[in-house]
């Protein structure tokens, strides 16, 4: 499948990995930190992020054959595309839209909550009460504004510069070891008490939040045709960012837990800035650590907003959802209409309060999930049908990958489900997912006709 205008193959080697990197660490571990390891204790929460781990593995070992077989922009919606037909693509993509959408979401709340540990008394003018927690009109101003200039650059077609990833992940990496060596010369064992919290159970309600961290190594075939790397490298890479970023997760959770007890993290706001505090003796430290980690908000909610807009867009160049998501501004160049969708859902976040990070990272989860089983039926598929398919990057000579792949979605999916441990919390959660696919039902229904009727064919570049 060819653009009708070349793009420039400006990012290197490290700018895609930085550009994965920084998209999977973003600033999720400073916010949620203290939620782990209270939901499934110190090792619970490691283990937790290990299992999460290495679904996100395997998975990233489809994604790393098909985006080397398929560089080109579109991802997922290419991928299930040309393997399984127009439908599951539409599925896949819808489901994956969400995801973007809920970390863009997530950030707008993300931003207010850090402000909090600054500015501990900024909380005024009372709205009302979600969930055991006060809404006030001051923290809501902070998600809003940010949130309606971070729409507004993106609308006037301000371009994320590979050099600027770079620099804000390697301030994040640095701030991001302070705290681990700090935890490991400075912590203390004992703080790590409870090491499980609800056995397997509590385990499982960790693990389900774990997709919605790693999400970003999918970027990767998003920037294919940008990239000035050789097809074969692009999956190595893509597989180096996923390995990278559980180490990242599983060395956060240990240095918090060393240097927080129980009683502390549950009092904490933001408990990755005062594990960082204690663990050097200052305030100063935490205030650092926030201040980088602020970084981490700007680039994930930069860069997940684009990449949103980009799959909203690519459904609507393949007729799936209304032209009106494909409009192009003629002299910004930007899918603006899907930038402004995005835009005001993520505007409208905050309004629920600081529980609605966890309903985000949740309901959000889960349709990453079932955009990465439709990928990895989509691997299987292409293994069986198309055989002599160039693949730079092979995935093991069988199609065992996929299948595994496959399985442990499947899996993770049953996790979200009633009745399970890790379910997802009535109603709000379910209000997220369920709304989201109840208005994509609508639009196939009403774009069926519009659609591609045969799988999509792709033709290599040579």
């Amino acid at each position: 499948m060819q653009n009708e205008q070349d793009v420039k193959k400006v990012l290197s080697r490290w700018d895609v990995l930085f550009l994965a990197f920084g998209a999977m660490i973003g600033w999720g571990w400073v916010v949620m930190s203290g939620e782990w390891i209270l939901g499934a204790g110190t090792i619970g929460a490691m283990i937790a992020f290990v299992a999460g781990g290495i679904l996100v593995i395997f998975v990233g070992l489809t994604y790393a054959e098909l985006a080397s077989s398929m560089p080109t922009t579109g991802g997922a919606l290419i991928y299930v595309f040309r393997g399984v037909g127009p439908k599951t693509a539409f599925t896949a993509s819808w489901m994956l839209a969400l995801g973007y959408i809920s970390v863009v979401a997530f950030e707008a709340v993300a931003l207010p909550t850090v402000i909090e540990y600054i500015f501990p008394n900024y909380k005024v003018g009372f709205m009302y009460t979600i969930n055991d927690y006060d809404v006030y009109a001051s923290w809501v101003l902070v998600g809003v504004g940010a949130s309606i200039f971070v729409t507004i650059v993106n609308y006037l077609g301000v371009k994320s510069a590979a050099f600027l990833q770079m620099v804000l992940t390697i301030v994040i990496g640095i701030i991001g070891l302070l705290l681990i060596f700090g935890g490991v010369f400075n912590g203390e064992v004992a703080n790590t008490e409870p090491l499980f919290v609800g056995g397997i159970g509590g385990i499982m309600v960790v693990a389900i939040m774990t997709p919605f961290m790693f999400v970003g190594f999918d970027v990767i075939p998003q920037t294919a045709e940008e990239m000035n790397v050789p097809a074969k490298a692009i999956g190595k890479i893509l597989i180096l960012s996923v390995v990278l970023a559980i180490i990242w997760y599983i060395a956060i959770i240990l240095a918090v837990g060393l240097g927080l007890d129980k009683d502390s993290l549950a009092a904490s706001t933001l408990p990755t800035a005062d594990a960082m505090a204690k663990l050097f003796g200052s305030d100063i430290f935490g205030i650092v650590l926030i201040l980088g980690g602020i970084a981490g908000i700007i680039t994930s909610w930069n860069a997940f907003i684009i990449g949103g807009s980009r799959i909203l867009y690519a459904m609507a160049d393949k007729k799936m959802i209304p032209a009106w998501f494909g409009k192009i501004d003629k002299k910004h160049g930007t899918p603006t209409n899907a930038v402004l969708f995005i835009g005001v859902l993520a505007t409208v976040a905050p309004l629920l309060g600081r529980p609605m990070l966890v309903w985000l990272v949740d309901a959000g989860g889960l349709a990453i999930v079932i955009g990465y089983l439709l990928a990895a039926v989509a691997f299987v598929q292409l293994r069986k049908n198309e055989p002599n398919m160039v693949r730079p990057f092979k995935a093991g000579k069988s199609s065992a990958i996929g299948w595994i792949a496959i399985v442990l979605s499947i899996f993770f999916v049953i996790l979200y489900m009633p009745g399970m441990p890790a379910a997802l919390v009535w109603p709000y959660e379910w209000a997220i997912f369920a709304g989201w696919a109840i208005l994509g039902i609508l639009l196939m229904v009403a774009m069926w006709k519009n659609f591609p009727k045969e799988k999509l064919k792709y033709i290599d570049k040579e």
